[in-house]
């Protein structure tokens, strides 16, 4: 018997690791889901995982949830999932469409949008419901505005930023079903082979970590760099860069915060030695509490920080870490 989905019902597209375990992402998606509706999971994954998948997106707030195995076609980017997000749309009839704002979220978002005739929305920092229907909030122009939009046709797909929803759904054992798929042929780019590598690290991953501590021209050089990290591990956070740091090949490009690199909404961004370019703010402005550490008191971050400290980094940071390190102990 066919499932009668509600009709408050938010499709959440959960991308699922090489290892079976759901992303990071999740736990946010559904959290912004069920602040606005009732969250519907689906997930993409082979047979002998969606079991343990369904009842993992379960623990993080889905109602239900959505399995489907792209069998085949699972070395296929992104068409397969597009395929099953199509069914799954037109099976739930939601009153949105969330994925995340990961490089494969956005190109599946995309090309979603794009086959369905939706109106996208990107990098979402969060979402509410109007009398009208379901509306995507947006820091922009380097996070110096915030703007809502809406459309004014079907249920919006919304990319959601990472770290930037801190509601979290209740825990529910979600009502599973099978979702039938038909391929689509559309064409796709094919994955030969993959190998996951394991990083062994005690810092936290930066796209969706809590605590940021980040290091910029100021820091001089690669060994002063170093602070940085210290710091960094008195307060369990990850670490991150602007784009100066990095060009100087201080730090791989992995660590850059911005608009071209990634963006962080933590409770906690600690800013060693950053100007505040506007292409870094764009990345980090949505913090919860920003502390920036800057010889320059006309610096641009001190326009955004709740905290500022104007000082030499080198005399600062380490009498910060000697404080933090002694409270711990």
């Amino acid at each position: 018997m066919m499932t009668a989905f509600p009709a408050d019902a938010i499709l959440v597209l959960i991308e699922v690791m090489p290892s079976g375990a759901l992303a990071r992402s999740a736990a946010g998606l559904l959290g912004a889901a069920s602040d606005v509706g009732t969250p519907v999971a689906l997930i993409v994954t082979g047979a002998d995982r969606a079991a343990s998948a369904a009842q993992a997106a379960g623990e993080l707030g889905a109602a239900f949830a959505l399995t489907a195995d792209p069998g085949t076609d699972s070395s296929s980017l992104a068409v397969p999932t597009v395929d099953a997000l199509s069914a799954a749309a037109d099976l739930v009839r939601p009153d949105a469409i969330l994925v995340s704002n990961s490089i494969d979220g956005r190109d599946i978002a995309g090309r979603f949008a794009a086959r369905s005739r939706l109106a996208l929305a990107v990098d979402a920092v969060g979402i509410a419901r109007d009398e009208e229907g379901i509306v995507a909030h947006h820091s922009v122009y380097g996070g110096a505005y915030t703007v809502d939009c809406a459309p004014t046709f079907g249920p919006p797909v919304v990319t959601v930023r990472e770290g930037a929803v801190e509601v979290r759904a209740e825990a529910t054992t979600p009502q599973v079903e099978l979702l039938s798929v038909t391929p689509s042929g559309a064409a796709a780019a094919t994955i030969e082979s993959f190998e996951e590598r394991a990083v062994t690290s005690s810092r936290p991953e930066l796209r969706g970590a809590a605590r940021v501590v980040a290091g910029g021209r100021g820091l001089a050089s690669q060994e002063q760099f170093a602070l940085v990290e210290e710091l960094a591990d008195v307060l369990g956070a990850a670490v991150g860069a602007s784009r100066a740091a990095v060009d100087a090949g201080w730090v791989p490009n992995s660590y850059q915060i911005g608009q071209t690199g990634i963006s962080v909404s933590p409770q906690l961004y600690v800013g060693i030695g950053i100007s505040g370019a506007i292409q870094h703010r764009a990345g980090m402005q949505t913090a919860k509490t920003i502390v920036a550490i800057n010889k320059d008191p006309d610096a641009p971050i001190f326009d955004i920080a709740d905290f500022g400290v104007v000082g030499d980094v080198f005399t600062v940071v380490p009498q910060l870490i000697a404080a933090l390190s002694a409270r711990k102990a």
